[in-house]
């Protein structure tokens, strides 16, 4: 079943051509990932705020940071999963699946981390983010300092927050307008698809079918 065509359920007209800047952006979007992005096309119909976002986007996900790009990633889509964000779930569980080279990461990042066997580090980490994002009035210097104790700066610490305050105010405004990913996004980095025995089979014929030759020969010598 496809999801709805819309990128936003908002009826907001974009500006006629883009500015040769924003052009030329998007050009690059489409250039290295093959597409470009909703979130982008949402933004497109005030320049401000599209220059805005991707200003803020590319600083705190593609800057200069202790955290790498993929701990970044898993803290976006471990704050989106909290907050159910559709949109981001799915845009950023196809990036964790690249970065990592690992359908299965991406999947349980996407519905619960906890699953996955992540480093102490990266898991203090998300705990921390996702703590920050259901009761942030709760948070308090004992998590801090088992941020600190798994080897994170406070310079990380500060990234943490800010990587995981960003994708709380995406998630709200997405889900707000009703973003739709790219549905390119639903099939990138899936590995090799899984094949079903046929319909027609039996359970029981199908196992054996499964079993060795050799196996079964030793069967019918019998």
């Amino acid at each position: 079943m496809p999801q709805p065509k819309h990128v936003t359920a908002l009826r907001i007209k974009p500006p006629g051509a883009l500015d040769d800047d924003l052009e030329a952006y998007f050009r690059k979007c489409q250039d290295k990932l093959g597409l470009i992005p909703n979130v982008l096309r949402a933004y497109a119909w005030n320049p401000r705020k599209l220059r805005n976002f991707i200003s803020f986007y590319n600083e705190i996900m593609l800057g200069e940071s202790g955290l790498t790009k993929l701990e970044r990633e898993l803290i976006a889509v471990a704050v989106s999963s909290a907050n159910r964000c559709y949109y981001c779930e799915v845009a950023h569980g196809a990036a964790v699946r690249q970065l990592a080279d690992d359908p299965e990461l991406g999947e349980m990042a996407v519905l619960n981390y906890r699953v996955a066997p992540l480093p102490a580090r990266q898991r203090a980490m998300l705990d921390f983010a996702v703590k920050l994002t259901r009761d942030s009035h709760r948070v308090a210097e004992a998590d801090r300092k088992r941020l600190r104790r798994h080897g994170f700066t406070d310079a990380d610490i500060f990234d943490i927050c800010e990587v995981a305050g960003f994708f709380n105010m995406s998630n709200r405004v997405a889900s707000g307008i009703d973003m739709m990913p790219n549905p390119e996004y639903h099939a990138m980095q899936r590995g090799t698809p899984f094949v079903p025995p046929p319909a027609d089979k039996p359970a029981g014929r199908v196992a054996k079918a499964q079993r060795s030759p050799h196996r079964a020969h030793s069967r019918r010598a019998r």
